[in-house]
């Protein structure tokens, strides 16, 4: 097992971060990897009645020590009272912290990755966030690191053999198109490039790309994006010495022998990436956030208010999370 564990952030402690936690702990406690919380210890301590046990710890090695007896915690209270279900604003300064503690760690390299429970971007914009998500927040507290002129962050989900980095993310899809430029397509190919060979060891990467319209703008017929931005970004990226193809229609682009034929899609928006992405494996995806000088990831889904606290949220996606961030610091590690 790792010496240094995982740091995991508890991310909304009104959803169900504690829960899929405490699960996440009793499926990977004889096996690993070892991880630490950042959170809450009551709020653990009511998720876990079931025989998990949270211990508080200081320090991540002291973590490591004792994950196969108990849960370690790095105890960063909260100020009022959770009520599972109910987002609050009141929690969002904890929530915050929670995730700048991680990255710290992972800087200082006291432990060897960040995964983040998930949060609730409501409640924290109403505190005063300002970033759309946990992916803009992570680039401000660790900064990315160029490779070949491009800069992350880029947010890539996994799942299965299919892999999918996103041009644009978080973005309304009437303002997609205006979004999309060869420099924005470039970076996200570059980076997501870098990642398949010192994040998932492949070392001649192959890119797909999904067109923007539908039949990829049919030669202008239906658009023109394909011409005027798609295709110059994947020429330029061939030029660059990245294994790019020309864009492709996305509803042929995602069948199991399709995925035979690539590494990684560039898919220029949100739900064309994460549609096909679930359908493959809708409790097990990975979020991942490429183009950082740490590794981080994160459960695939939201914080699901409307279930929390009734013992049914499942762990899978957050496993998943763990394991892969745990194989990809291995990867670094080694390298």
């Amino acid at each position: 097992m790792n010496v240094r564990p995982i740091a995991l952030s508890l991310g909304d402690p009104a959803g169900v971060g504690p829960e899929i936690v405490v699960k996440a702990w009793a499926a990977l406690r004889s096996c690993g990897p070892a991880f630490m919380v950042i959170g809450d210890f009551e709020a653990l301590t009511a998720a876990g009645a079931r025989g998990v046990k949270p211990r508080r710890v200081t320090h991540a090695a002291e973590a490591a020590a004792v994950f196969t007896d108990a849960l370690p915690v790095l105890d960063l209270p909260l100020q009022a009272a959770v009520v599972s279900g109910k987002p609050d604003p009141v929690h969002a300064a904890a929530i915050i912290r929670w995730i700048e503690t991680g990255v710290g760690l992972a800087l200082g390299e006291e432990v060897s990755a960040l995964v983040t429970a998930p949060i609730a971007k409501a409640p924290l914009y109403a505190a005063g966030f300002k970033f759309p998500g946990h992916t803009e927040f992570l680039a401000e507290l660790a900064p990315p690191q160029p490779y070949l002129g491009a800069r992350g962050p880029v947010m890539m989900l996994a799942a299965g053999d299919l892999r999918v980095s996103l041009v644009t993310i978080h973005t309304p899809l009437a303002c997609v198109p205006a979004q999309l430029s060869i420099e924005r397509i470039v970076e996200v190919g570059l980076i997501t490039q870098q990642a398949l060979r010192q994040d998932f060891g492949l070392t001649a990467p192959r890119l797909a790309m999904a067109g923007l319209n539908p039949h990829a703008g049919e030669d202008g017929g239906i658009g023109r994006e394909e011409i005027d931005i798609l295709r110059p970004a994947a020429a330029h990226l061939r030029s660059l010495g990245v294994d790019c193809g020309d864009p492709k229609p996305s509803d042929s682009l995602f069948h199991a022998e399709a995925r035979s034929r690539y590494d990684a899609v560039l898919c220029m928006y949100h739900d064309q990436g994460l549609i096909p992405i679930k359908m493959l494996d809708f409790w097990g995806g990975v979020n991942l956030t490429l183009g950082l000088p740490i590794v981080r990831a994160s459960p695939d889904h939201g914080v699901a208010f409307d279930i929390a606290g009734r013992g049914l949220a499942r762990p899978d996606s957050l496993i998943a999370a763990l394991r892969m961030a745990a194989d990809i610091a291995a990867r670094r590690a080694a390298a």
